[in-house]
């Protein structure tokens, strides 16, 4: 650098080492090198306007940007490189005083005291920024895929019984309209196997702001493939049956089951998503637990903690639930009045309460444990680089704009059990089915005729 003026001789190398800690050229400019304080501040004072360009959404926003790992390393190598750059500038402050003056003892360890200041900051910077990219490179693998147990094979039913046409193809995803399958794996404690049980799919019109949830019934069988024929066994073990079975499923497991539910429910399905309930429960615990309404006492005298202890109970009303309890919530089917549908409402009702907790600012230091237990819970094949845009979305559906429906009865009945093999299984009702799906997408449905009415012949018809 050019040469400069010696400082001050009142001045003294501490003050010049604190000032570059807390501004890199604020040293500079107190020592008297002015030209040095520019050279130190610029790059800087550039980071700082971008970071806060990039903090206007807020928090949340910014959060969801560091979540995608090619911006979670960016920032890794940003804030090593700033770390530097502070060294660098406080070292150079120090430098500009005689060595008499900056070797005494007040002055080396009040040197000493800034530098390990400096480490201890962009440490803990950087083991933020490497959580989220950590996280987000297990949360974003592209293979959403559960693992597969050994009871998982299923038993794929005839190739084409005649009853059903040969499906259409599929029609291309509506601009204004994102639409998102989410299952809920239930892999914990003894199970040998990884069902799908929890299918959800959720739809967000981008124009009007407002969305659906839609629950399909695990029992949901015997239903038209998309790709033509019928599957005879039950739709949670689709997946398992398309890993098994890949010439006959060349698209994969997760391809299958997603355009299998957009081709049953009629709505293109863009993104995947695969929650282990067992991280739900953890994840829960994290953010202080949720909020519910019970619409209705749960009294399941078999559900099992695997304590060796049995039986969930819980009054109608308010309750705020620790995560063992809300995923008892979630779990629990054996209830007096309960049946897969309640369960299937009430994990539509979980997953609400959840969004409501996930608030950056106010988990700001539980942030790693919840990115740790978030990166064990949750797999997606969403592209991390339109996070942010979508979390901007997702902010600006209230609650009330938000239409909940489980496909029970009448969308879909149970066949007498002796015509079934004495299992029980559920049918869908095409003509409700499509109803339904005019009703809640619109001219984005694939069964929307004429005139706004449901298509009396889609090929799925029977």
């Amino acid at each position: 650098m050019p040469t400069e003026p010696p400082p001050d001789a009142a001045r003294r190398p501490a003050t010049a080492a604190f000032l570059s800690f807390l501004f890199p050229g604020a040293g500079q400019y107190y020592a008297g090198a002015r030209r040095a304080a520019v050279i130190f501040v610029v790059p800087v004072l550039a980071l700082i306007l971008f970071i806060i360009l990039q903090a206007q959404g807020g928090l949340d926003t910014f959060a969801a940007q560091m979540i995608a790992p090619s911006f979670a390393l960016w920032t890794i190598l940003v804030i090593v490189a700033l770390g530097v750059w502070r060294l660098a500038s406080i070292g150079h402050a120090v430098r500009r005083f005689p060595a008499s003056t900056r070797r005494t003892r007040p002055a080396m360890a009040i040197l000493a005291a800034v530098v390990a200041g400096v480490v201890l900051m962009h440490g803990l910077a950087g083991y933020y920024a490497w959580s989220f990219y950590d996280a987000g490179t297990q949360i974003f693998s592209g293979d959403a895929t559960p693992s597969p147990g050994p009871s998982e094979a299923g038993t794929p039913g005839p190739t084409d019984t005649g009853i059903f046409e040969t499906p259409s193809v599929t029609l291309p995803p509506p601009t204004n309209r994102v639409t998102f399958l989410v299952t809920g794996v239930d892999s914990g404690h003894d199970r040998t196997h990884a069902l799908t049980d929890t299918l959800l799919v959720v739809s967000v019109n981008k124009d009007t702001r407002e969305a659906v949830m839609l629950s399909m019934p695990r029992d949901t069988a015997q239903f038209p493939m998309y790709s033509g024929g019928v599957y005879g066994d039950k739709i949670n073990s689709l997946m398992t049956a398309a890993r098994n079975n890949p010439s006959k499923y060349p698209e994969g497991p997760v391809a299958t089951l997603s355009k299998e539910l957009s081709f049953l429910i009629g709505i293109p399905i863009n993104y995947y998503a695969a929650i282990n309930l067992e991280g739900f429960q953890t994840m829960v615990d994290l953010v202080g637990g949720v909020d519910i309404v019970n619409p209705k006492p749960i009294t399941d005298p078999v559900y099992d903690w695997f304590n060796g202890t049995y039986g969930f109970f819980l009054s109608a009303g308010p309750h705020h639930l620790d995560g063992k309890n809300a995923l008892a919530y979630a779990r629990s089917l054996y209830g007096a009045g309960d049946n897969d549908f309640t369960r299937a409402a009430r994990q539509q009702q979980l997953l609400l309460a959840l969004r409501s907790k996930m608030d950056v600012g106010s988990m700001l230091t539980k942030l790693p444990a919840i990115l740790k237990v978030a990166a064990k819970t949750i797999q997606t094949d969403f592209p991390p680089d339109q996070i942010r845009d979508y979390l901007d979305l997702a902010k600006q559906v209230d609650d009330k704009n938000i239409r909940r429906f489980v496909l029970g009865p009448p969308f879909e009945v149970h066949p007498p059990t002796n015509t079934t093999g004495g299992q029980y299984i559920l049918q869908l009702q095409f003509d409700r089915i499509a109803a339904l799906s005019v009703q809640l997408f619109g001219s984005d449905s694939r069964y929307y005729g004429p005139g706004g009415s449901p298509d009396p012949s889609p090929s799925v018809r029977p």
